[in-house]
């Protein structure tokens, strides 16, 4: 059976500068688990511990997140994000305490090192701990898979390859899912984001080679182009054959039961979508980098190519602001040298 986890409570709040309310988290938690959801992911979009004036804030904190989701679910597992770094590992004791199921510790995807001490925390207390690698388009299959292997013997039940930027094709899908498949003794999952318009095909490429958890969020709500769409994804997979605990009607019940509490419009994809998953940057920076590029009065597209060009990783919105100004101050030394060589010539 795959197993859909739904990350619609987190990624979700990407979409919305992280401004879920308690009762859109009460009521769509309760939703999802009567629609047979396997996992219900909630929290800030980085994760626990991840409200900040950097990455944007929550209106309401971690516990009050945690606390109503646990109210709302009977059968669904609830489930957190968390970024070594970003998070502490009070903060997955904070989580453990409420009754959170499974703790996804994600780093990236060369840095799998660093989960050691709280994959090892979740396990020791009984829960279930997965570990993502995310960005996961920048590390070829061999490397990821002892980035894995990792992870698996620090404890993790399960790896998710996370497609951070919306960059891979199905090629590439099923390479590094295989090689993870054929390589671990654990279950390999997948998290697609939508940029280039591949979200479905490549969730479905992932299953066909293997993994065994999907993930997904109602009306593709997420950042950037948006997230997997669980509805397209759950009729597609049952055209597939796929068994899963949920059925398309009941997804679409979910997906229609939202507009009138959540409003998750599906995201479109626009051309600052295509450009991150082109070059490869994470989808939540799009809003950043077309501020940042108003603000210092510079080419948004030339800002995505310097960005892609730093290799930035989640996390790291200052070097937008870094080389947004870096590009205008050499716009400016252009102009000024320009605007000599021209009175040169002109003399």
């Amino acid at each position: 059976m795959i197993l859909i986890s739904d990350a619609t409570l987190r990624d979700g709040n990407h979409a919305i500068r992280h401004q879920l309310s308690a009762a859109q988290i009460h009521v769509y938690a309760r939703a999802a688990d009567e629609a047979g959801i396997d996992i219900v992911e909630v929290g800030h979009g980085n994760g626990l511990g991840g409200s900040s004036c950097l990455l944007g804030q929550t209106p309401i904190g971690d516990r009050v997140m945690l606390e109503t989701a646990r109210a709302a679910l009977g059968t669904s597992r609830l489930g957190v994000h968390f970024i070594p770094g970003l998070g502490k590992a009070a903060d997955i004791a904070l989580a453990l305490e409420i009754g959170v199921d499974v703790v996804r510790v994600a780093t990236h995807c060369t840095e799998a090192n660093v989960s050691a001490r709280f994959i090892e925390q979740t396990r020791s207390a009984g829960r279930t701990a997965f570990g993502v690698l995310m960005m996961s388009h920048m590390a070829p299959p061999d490397v990821l898979l002892a980035q894995a292997k990792l992870m698996e013997r620090y404890g993790a039940q399960a790896v998710v390859l996370m497609d951070s930027a919306g960059y891979s094709t199905p090629s590439l899908v099923r390479a590094k899912v295989e090689r993870l498949v054929d390589g671990l003794d654990i279950d390999v999952g997948f998290h697609a984001h939508n940029n280039l318009g591949l979200a479905v095909a490549n969730s479905l490429v992932a299953l066909e080679a293997g993994a065994r958890i999907v993930d997904a969020c109602v009306k593709g709500f997420g950042a950037g182009a948006g997230n997997t769409q669980l509805e397209t994804l759950v009729a597609a997979m049952e055209r597939e054959g796929h068994d899963t605990r949920t059925t398309f009607e009941r997804v679409m019940a979910l997906a229609r039961g939202t507009e009138a509490f959540l409003n998750p419009k599906t995201p479109h994809i626009q051309p600052a979508n295509i450009a991150s998953g082109l070059y490869g940057l994470f989808s939540g920076y799009v809003p950043h980098i077309q501020k940042a590029a108003q603000e210092f009065g510079v080419n948004e597209f030339e800002l995505y190519k310097r960005l892609a060009e730093r290799k930035l990783v989640a996390g790291q919105e200052d070097i937008i602001i870094e080389e947004a100004s870096r590009l205008a101050r050499e716009r400016d030394v252009q102009r000024a040298t320009g605007g000599e060589r021209v009175r040169e010539l002109s003399a």
